[in-house]
C-alpha cells in the first residue's frame, strides 16, 4: 500500500475524511480513545469530527461516567469509555510499571509498590483528591521516600480516572482523581487481553506494523499476539516491503478520494499512533510539531496530511486563530483554511467580541 492508500485509511477510520453524526460516547470508541493531556483538546477532536458537534455533549457524556479521562496507553492521559477503560487498563499494566521503573530509576529507592498503592487506595475511598494532596498524605506514611516517586507509583499501579466539574472544558486545571473502581463499580477480575486492544487498535488506525501498534500503546513483544492473530486478519505491505495488519472489513479508502482541511488539537491521537508516521506528516516536519517538553502541538491538514500549526489567543474578548503553515500556501488552499478555521475559532470563543484570523 501507498503512503496516500495509508492516509485514505487512516482519515476514515478516525472521521476526518467526512464528518459523521455520531454521540460522543461512539466517537471515542471509534477512535479507540483520545489522547487528552490538556482538557480542551478532546472538544476540538470532536469539533473536526462531528457536524455542529456542541461541547455539552461530551460534556455530559463524562459527567454521566460514559467517559472518562485517565492514564492509559503510553502511559499518557486519554479520554475513552468507561468500556474501554475496563477492557483495556489490565492489558497494558506490564507497560505501565515498566514505564514506571524506566522514569523513576534511582527515585523509587525504597519504594514499596505494594504498601504505597494499598496506602493510596485507602485514601481514595475516603474521597477523591488531587496528586499534591495526595503526595502529601504518602510522605507523612512513607518518610524518605521521594514523593514524585510516590506519586508516580500510585498513577501507573491504581486505576484512577480524573473528576470532572462540569466547566466549560470538562475539567478544571488540577482536577482531583478517583478510585477507578468505585467510580465505575466494575473492575474487580478484569482478565488481560492484548489480542482484543490490538484487534482495536488496527480498527481504528490500521494497517499497521507491529512496531505502530507498540509505539501508540506503549507495550513491547507484541509480534506474538500479531502471530496468533494472523488468521483473522488481512495482510498488506508498504513502501518499504513491511508487514501491515489489518482488519478486514475495516474502510480502505481509494487515494483518488479527496480529502478536506482539517484542524487537529494538540496531542492528536492521528500523529502519534504509528511508529512510521509517513502517512499523515512528512519526515521533515515531524520536529516542527514537538517542543522541548514533549509537547504535540495543534495542527492542520490540507489533502489529509500535516500542511502547519495553528495556535489561538484571546485578548480583550478579541479572539486572534494563528495559523502557521510549513510551506506557503496557495490562495485557494489559504481561503479554504481560513473558512474551516472561522469555524473553529467561533467554537472555542463563542462569547469574542471579535475574532480574526491571521497567516504569516
Amino acid at each position: 500500500m501507498s503512503l496516500r492508500a495509508l492516509n485514505r485509511a487512516l482519515l476514515a477510520r478516525q472521521l476526518l475524511l467526512e464528518r459523521k453524526p455520531a454521540t460522543p460516547l461512539r466517537v471515542v470508541e471509534a477512535l479507540a480513545g483520545m489522547q487528552a493531556q490538556l482538557a480542551r483538546p478532546p472538544y476540538v477532536g470532536m469539533w473536526s469530527r462531528v457536524p455542529a458537534f456542541r461541547r455539552e455533549t461530551l460534556t455530559a457524556a463524562i459527567t454521566k461516567r460514559q467517559i472518562v479521562r485517565a492514564t492509559l496507553m503510553r502511559g499518557t492521559i486519554h479520554l475513552v469509555s468507561a468500556r474501554d477503560f475496563v477492557a483495556f487498563r489490565a492489558t497494558l499494566q506490564p507497560m505501565l510499571s515498566a514505564g514506571m521503573k524506566s522514569v523513576l530509576r534511582d527515585k523509587a529507592k525504597g519504594l514499596d509498590i505494594d504498601a504505597v498503592v494499598a496506602a493510596a487506595r485507602e485514601l481514595f475511598h475516603a474521597g477523591s483528591r488531587t496528586f499534591d494532596t495526595l503526595r502529601g498524605e504518602l510522605a507523612t506514611r512513607f518518610p524518605g521516600v521521594d514523593e514524585r516517586a510516590l506519586g508516580y507509583a500510585v498513577r501507573t499501579h491504581l486505576p484512577l480516572v480524573m473528576v470532572p466539574d462540569g466547566g466549560a472544558w470538562g475539567f478544571p486545571g488540577n482536577a482531583d482523581f478517583a478510585d477507578a473502581e468505585t467510580w465505575l463499580g466494575k473492575l474487580t477480575g478484569v482478565k488481560q487481553h492484548a489480542a482484543t486492544l490490538i484487534v482495536r487498535y488496527l480498527a481504528a488506525f490500521g494497517p499497521a506494523t507491529v512496531a505502530d501498534a507498540q509505539e501508540w500503546s506503549g507495550m513491547s513483544g507484541l509480534a506474538e499476539v500479531f502471530d496468533a492473530l494472523r488468521a483473522q486478519l488481512v495482510v498488506f505491505h508498504d513502501d518499504r516491503k513491511r508487514e501491515l495488519f489489518d482488519v478486514p472489513r475495516a474502510p480502505r479508502p481509494a487515494e483518488s478520494v479527496e480529502a478536506p482541511v482539517r484542524f487537529l488539537p494538540d496531542y492528536d491521537n492521528v500523529l502519534l499512533a504509528h511508529a512510521d508516521r509517513r502517512r499523515i506528516i512528512a519526515e521533515p516536519h515531524r520536529k516542527a510539531i514537538a517542543t522541548a517538553n514533549l509537547r504535540v502541538l495543534a495542527t492542520f491538514l490540507i489533502d489529509g496530511f500535516v500542511a502547519g500549526t495553528w495556535r489561538v489567543e484571546t485578548k480583550r474578548k478579541v479572539a486572534t486563530l494563528s495559523v502557521t503553515p510549513f510551506t506557503a500556501l496557495t490562495k485557494t488552499a489559504r481561503a479554504v483554511v481560513a473558512a474551516e478555521g472561522e469555524g473553529l475559532l467561533a467554537f472555542l470563543e463563542p462569547d469574542a467580541v471579535s475574532r480574526e484570523l491571521r497567516f504569516p
